[in-house]
């Protein structure tokens, strides 16, 4: 058995071996050429094991870059060794991926997958703004990307603008520019030059006037209405004033409720789109893991939660919600203040929230591996009442003429009786 796995075994290290070499072990010095060419560089520590289970896709990653003929240089570079790097680019956690282009740094906060990292590296490696010369290459942006933004016209104050806009929201999003007669027919602008985002079948068009500043709206535009969210997703959302309207779903196998509460609120995300979309992003998620995480807690599925990730706070319905006019009514409810926010970022809810996830942690270890966990907790336990044991059963020292005073100057008191029993004698001898 042993010799039929050995085959096996050494050509999965011959592949490792041979993908890991389109990824550079970096040092300090490598600040020296960076800015000739675009890197993507993980900030990794050792001992961490997140960088260890992503090292075959950071690795993966390299290969795919390096066979699509990417300009795109991969590296990694262990933070615990050169601490001054780690400094420099503020890395905060393991692992950290940031692509380097020129002057500029742009971090990677999507989920650790390998599609998910090329997709980021395609798109901000390459031009901030792509043009797109005719209609054919405007229908393949159509039907490659789910959401886009678009400038059409000429030269403008306005192109400008949108030009320092998209270098901003580049790591979330795709840029393009267009003449008006690349669109199509179903496409209508009032004026032109125009900005225009592309998303969920159809496309809203930026105004002045209405959306004031563009930065802003770009912003509020760059997700979908009504679209399935992970913890990354959530995570970016503690960047934003809107609060997260979010269904809770089984993973498998939806329920009849579970499917009705999703219909709800994507119902209320596309139908009310113009009243809420400053004010709430919609969502949904499969699985309660992460909300649990949040609200320390055990959150019923299916289940209707609005989140401010900004304060860690969230919103509960009091009750069942049925029809589209209770979700309403709840969501109002949440803006007028009537709903009581739960949760927060006080200094009592941050203690629990550092317990909460020390105790999730202490569970988490224990399920995978009860034994190297015991060892780990009781270690430290077992110092503390070694040390708590020592004190309890210290001597005293009371005074210099007790029996602590003798303890204390390092002499046994049966030496000194005897030494005193002999000068005693001593003296006798000299009086007789």
């Amino acid at each position: 058995m042993a010799q039929a796995l050995l085959p096996v075994f050494s050509a999965f290290l011959l592949g490792l071996t041979l993908v890991s070499a389109y990824v550079e072990e970096l040092d300090d010095k490598f600040n020296d050429f960076r800015k000739s060419e675009p890197w993507l560089v993980e900030f990794y520590a050792p001992w961490c094991e997140f960088c260890k289970t992503f090292e075959p896709i950071w690795y993966e990653v390299g290969a795919e870059l390096k066979s699509l003929g990417s300009p795109v240089t991969v590296g990694k570079i262990d933070t615990t060794v050169y601490t001054n790097v780690a400094t420099e680019y503020a890395i905060r956690g393991y692992p950290a991926i940031i692509l380097l282009k020129g002057e500029k740094s742009y971090e990677y906060k999507g989920p650790r997958t390998k599609d998910g990292i090329l997709e980021f590296t395609n798109r901000v490696a390459g031009p901030v703004v792509r043009s797109l010369t005719s209609a054919q290459l405007f229908q393949h942006a159509t039907s490659r990307h789910d959401l886009f933004f678009l400038y059409i016209g000429g030269r403008s104050p306005l192109k400008g603008l949108y030009y320092k806009v998209a270098a901003d929201f580049i790591i979330h999003n795709y840029f393009f520019s267009a003449p008006e007669d690349v669109l199509p027919k179903s496409v209508t602008l009032q004026e032109v030059p125009a900005v225009a985002v592309f998303k969920d079948g159809t496309y809203y068009v930026y105004n002045e006037e209405h959306d004031g500043n563009l930065s802003a709206w770009v912003d509020q535009e760059r997700f979908r209405c009504y679209f399935q969210m992970d913890s990354f997703t959530l995570y970016q959302m503690g960047d934003r004033t809107k609060l997260v309207a979010l269904t809770v779903l089984e993973e498998k196998n939806p329920s009849a409720d579970s499917i009705r509460y999703k219909s709800l609120m994507e119902k209320v995300a596309t139908e009310y789109r113009d009243h809420y979309k400053t004010d709430f992003q919609f969502g949904y998620m499969h699985g309660n893991d992460y909300i649990n995480g949040f609200i320390m807690g055990e959150l019923e599925i299916p289940s209707l939660i609005v989140m401010n990730m900004t304060i860690d706070g969230y919103y509960l319905p009091e009750s069942k919600i049925e029809t589209t006019e209770e979700l309403l009514q709840f969501l109002s409810s949440v803006l007028d203040g009537q709903s009581q926010l739960l949760g927060g970022n006080g200094f009592l809810r941050r203690i629990k929230r550092m317990c909460y996830r020390l105790l999730t942690t202490i569970k988490t270890s224990y399920a995978s591996a009860p034994f190297v966990t015991c060892f780990l907790f009781s270690l430290p336990l077992g110092l503390v009442l070694i040390i708590i044991w020592g004190m309890c059963t210290a001597v005293p020292v009371d005074d210099d003429s007790g029996e602590g005073a003798l303890l204390a100057a390092g002499i046994r008191p049966e030496v000194k009786q005897r030494k005193g029993s002999a000068q005693k004698t001593i003296e006798a001898k000299k009086d007789d």
